[in-house]
């Protein structure tokens, strides 16, 4: 896995390396070769690294043709809202239900999409924790330490990452799984935002401003993605996992009026049924993505720490009503950070 790559390597030259917005690809990229794009957020560059050239082996071997796996990285609804603008993507791998929801609005996307795959089309999941430097000189523990007066956190932004939605989610059930009142959830989120100094468009953008940049005292990100920070840098770092957060599931869907018109719906199906295999599954884990498979998490279970979830659904009525109030303009977080 990434991790015996040299340090720094795969964190920078990630974020530096451009995503390519491939609009137009040819069905074909020769006489033998079927191309399929994957659109997905920016932390999960890794994984897919490694995942598509299994696929690609998998699939050669069952079916004898050659595929090739191109890949579209940046925040979750950047992305979406780029495929909803014409990038030619077979399939969408995000971490949020809403920005597939919204894809399924535009007509590119079916309705009933998470009804496709198993587990609400979500082959494996994740938390927001956090990363702080080593020490922890600002002893930092839970959600109401982020809102501390002289404490900078780094958290990227909720209208175009969905790495930032969660994280404002998380912070916001907090307070409610404990007994809270909206008002004080509200105060709390608002305290948050006035102690972040940037807002990056996605959390790979956060991780850089984090450790390259050295701004902030703590890191808000996924699970898997402060375990590779962990891995890369050393000791420079610490992880602290708070006493609640939000489950955040990564769901996936074919974008059906792209596969349709290039006719490569078997192909892209294949690519998203195969995440559930227990070879792929396996991969998930190795990247501290929690897998759907019971087998893959026990084998891997010491890079998953136990803690309290909850869902969107169960704190917020679900995606759709959390993107209504929260995150649409005019919303409770344009209000929170307009006072900022």
């Amino acid at each position: 896995m990434t991790t015996q790559k040299p340090a720094r390597r795969v964190i920078i030259s990630s974020f530096l390396a451009a995503s390519a917005v491939l609009l137009g690809l040819p069905l074909q990229a020769n006489a033998a070769e079927t191309v399929l794009l994957n659109a997905s957020y920016d932390v999960a560059r890794e994984l897919f690294k490694d995942i598509n050239p299994l696929f690609v082996a998998e699939w050669k071997k069952t079916t004898g043709e050659t595929l090739s796996i191109n890949q579209s990285h940046g925040g979750s609804s950047k992305q979406a809202r780029s495929v909803a603008d014409g990038m030619e993507a077979a399939v969408v791998t995000m971490n949020q239900a809403n920005d597939i929801d919204m894809l399924a609005d535009k007509g590119l996307v079916v309705q009933d999409w998470a009804k496709k795959f198993p587990n609400n089309a979500a082959p494996y999941y994740s938390t927001m924790i956090y990363l702080v430097r080593k020490g922890n000189p600002k002893q930092i523990k839970d959600w109401a330490d982020l809102a501390k007066p002289g404490v900078k956190v780094v958290i990227p932004n909720p209208k175009t990452a969905g790495n930032g939605r969660y994280t404002y989610l998380a912070a916001w059930g907090s307070v409610l799984k404990k007994g809270g009142t909206e008002a004080q959830a509200r105060e709390l989120v608002t305290k948050i935002f006035k102690n972040v100094p940037v807002l990056d468009a996605g959390g790979r953008g956060a991780t850089t401003t984090f450790t390259q940049r050295e701004i902030g005292d703590v890191l808000v990100t996924f699970e898997n993605e402060v375990n590779l920070v962990r891995a890369e840098f050393g000791n420079n770092f610490e992880v602290v996992y708070p006493s609640i957060s939000i489950l955040a599931e990564s769901p996936v869907a074919v974008v059906d009026k792209v596969v349709d018109r290039r006719g490569v719906r078997k192909q892209a199906t294949g690519y998203l049924n195969f995440l559930y295999s227990e070879q792929a599954q396996e991969v998930i884990a190795k990247h501290y993505f929690r897998p759907r498979s019971e087998a893959a998490f026990k084998k891997y279970n010491a890079n998953f720490r136990q803690i309290t979830l909850f869902t969107v659904d169960d704190v917020f009525g679900g995606w759709r009503s959390a993107q209504k109030k929260h995150f649409d303009d005019g919303g409770e977080f344009d209000k929170i950070y307009q006072t900022k």
